[in-house]
């Protein structure tokens, strides 16, 4: 006989199987969701405009939204027939997506309008929308005054004041965002150039995204712009490289886009 224990039988091995735990494979967790992280408001994703459009007509009863023969564009009017949004939809980042127009009258000339590219923050867009449901001003002057109070947060928030001939600029801190003022096309508004040209990216020549003015766009407005430029925050995807590039920015000036954004035959909610 063999010293120690007596073999275990089929039936007893069985047994001490069935009591055995069963091994747990190791689950490799998925890639985490990139993680966010607050940035100035000029610097954050532009989200979703069909859904800030979609938010903003909600939440204002005196908007309605007009449908074209195109499912591209969408326009909203207000009430009074005098401010009209147009917004193509599917626009790429660096062509413009909203147009904004005001009037004297439903039947006068275009008095002001403001672009913005596809690439528009969220945050900045969202301000810009707040202002016009808070209506505008007709005092759309651009004097050394008026052009002083719509920049003054930007100066108090440490941005970069060049002169260089026409061209008057503010240049962010960190030299990733920028405001142009043209003093030229103030004196010439029946040209179709930009008076004011908001610019945020890695260039001024390269940028993720522009907005322009046309002569007569309400100081107001161009202080509520200001303000959000230089004090508001937003969140973007946080990024895991880059590189930073930095030049002065070009005298070329993009062009006011035409506003086309007249009622449709057919009317939505």
């Amino acid at each position: 006989m063999l010293p120690g224990p007596a073999p275990m039988t089929d039936t007893e091995r069985a047994a001490a199987e069935a009591r055995t735990p069963l091994a747990v494979p190791s689950i490799q967790p998925d890639p985490t969701r990139p993680e966010r992280e607050t940035v100035p408001a000029y610097a954050a994703d532009a989200g979703d405009h069909d859904a800030l459009l979609e938010a903003f007509l909600d939440a204002h009863g005196d908007w309605e939204k007009w449908r074209t023969w195109s499912d591209e564009t969408t326009h909203a009017i207000h009430e009074s027939q005098t401010l009209r949004i147009e917004r193509i939809h599917e626009a790429p980042s660096h062509e413009t997506a909203w147009t904004v127009a005001a009037y004297e009258s439903p039947v006068s000339d275009r008095m002001w309008v403001f672009t913005l590219t596809g690439g528009t923050p969220a945050p900045v867009l969202r301000e810009l929308l707040d202002h016009l449901a808070d209506g505008w001003d007709a005092d759309a002057s651009a004097d050394e005054k008026t052009v002083t109070a719509a920049t003054q947060p930007l100066s108090d928030a440490g941005w970069k004041h060049t002169l260089d001939g026409r061209w008057i600029r503010w240049t962010s801190p960190a030299g990733d965002a920028g405001v142009q003022f043209d003093a030229f096309a103030t004196q010439h508004p029946q040209q179709t150039l930009a008076t004011w040209t908001v610019w945020a990216g890695p260039e001024p020549d390269r940028p993720t995204w522009t907005l322009t003015t046309s002569p007569h766009t309400p100081s107001s407005l161009l202080t509520a712009l200001s303000e959000n430029l230089a004090h508001g925050t937003g969140t973007r995807q946080a990024k895991t490289a880059g590189r930073e590039c930095k030049t002065s920015l070009g005298t070329t000036l993009p062009a006011i886009a035409a506003v086309t954004a007249s009622p449709a035959a057919s009317r939505t909610r």
